[in-house]
């Protein structure tokens, strides 16, 4: 590995500070920059991380010579813009998911990608979690025999308005949060998403608001599973989060370190049941939820060694369009087939 990295983070909010608290101090990096539009933001965030250099333009600082990557950390809706002007100057660079917040952006983004002459890496951080790869190779060898049915619920008791209300300036929930749950559905049981359906409700936000802030999506798979994803951001939406793949030998519960009930210092639970013998397996697994780090160790493996982005651009593609599809779907209460 080369000897360090020149980072510039654009977008210091919440997701930003997530990616600072884990990447700034390594070694292998230098954070250069920090930009956001709040000027107070970038500058804070410069100080406690030990930036070089603060703006509120992005431009100015991807323009640096000591610039090797740029995370976009901002929201979607601002995504295609900064990756062009950042594959203009021939950076690499770490996008957030989702990718685009319209879906007649998503073509736009996919061709500057491919004619980029620098690496491209969509944050799908889920795989980059050791407990989700993990559930991913229980489900490959077939302990839980053909897989049948996955539930996934993701609910948020949104107490920040004036956040809740930026998030869906985006997209909805069940595109924001969705691609990543999408993309599981298809990395686990290896099928595509042959139809899509769902319904809404806007709980918190107006009745004319351009988003929902409640969905949830049934998808039909082509191996013959079923699966749903349920997201909701509202005040009065309690949280929630269940994870559980059934298939036609056993099922298997995950949940994430921070929601155990006892035991919370062994990890993350997983909760293996054995349908043939009706024996019950508990594995401890200790593994970081947000692994930004990762992600970003992942981009650097992709430019120095050439290896493929996890996932790779066409599947961070096609978790978009089934989310737009999905949100389309809510929206005219019909059933999308998809090819």
């Amino acid at each position: 590995m080369r000897e360090q990295y020149g980072i510039v983070l654009v977008g210091c909010g919440y997701i930003g500070k997530s990616y600072l608290e884990d990447i700034a101090f390594r070694d292998q990096v230098r954070l250069v920059g920090t930009a956001d539009v709040d000027q107070g933001a970038a500058m804070a965030a410069a100080r406690r991380y030990g930036a070089v250099c603060w703006s509120t333009d992005y431009r100015e600082l991807i323009s640096r010579p000591d610039v090797d990557i740029v995370i976009i950390a901002t929201y979607a809706q601002s995504h295609l813009a900064i990756l062009k002007d950042c594959l203009k100057a021939g950076k690499h660079v770490l996008c957030e998911k989702p990718m685009v917040a319209r879906e007649e952006e998503l073509e736009s983004f996919l061709s500057a990608v491919r004619n980029a002459g620098t690496k491209v890496l969509i944050a799908h951080v889920l795989r980059h979690n050791d407990s989700y790869r993990r559930l991913h190779d229980m489900i490959a060898d077939g302990m839980i025999g053909e897989p049948k049915v996955f539930r996934m619920v993701q609910n948020h008791h949104h107490m920040g308005q004036h956040r809740l209300a930026a998030l869906l300036e985006d997209c909805s929930p069940v595109v924001d949060c969705g691609v990543h749950y999408i993309d599981v559905a298809r990395w686990f049981t290896g099928q595509e998403v042959e139809s899509i359906s769902g319904i809404g409700s806007r709980i918190s936000v107006p009745q004319d608001a351009p988003h929902f802030d409640y969905g949830m999506l049934t998808m039909r798979m082509s191996g013959g599973a079923v699966a749903y994803y349920e997201a909701g951001w509202a005040r009065t939406v309690a949280f929630q989060n269940l994870k559980e793949f059934i298939g036609t030998k056993g099922r298997i519960r995950f949940t994430l370190q921070s929601e155990r009930y006892f035991d919370r210092e062994e990890g993350d639970l997983i909760e293996y049941y054995d349908g043939q013998s009706g024996r019950y397996q508990i594995i401890n697994h200790q593994s970081v939820y947000k692994n930004m780090w990762g992600q970003l160790l992942h981009l650097i493996r992709m430019i120095e060694t050439d290896i493929p982005a996890e996932p790779t651009m066409e599947d961070a593609a096609q978790a978009m369009r089934i989310a737009f599809a999905g949100d389309r779907a809510i929206r005219t209460g019909a059933v999308v087939k998809l090819s």
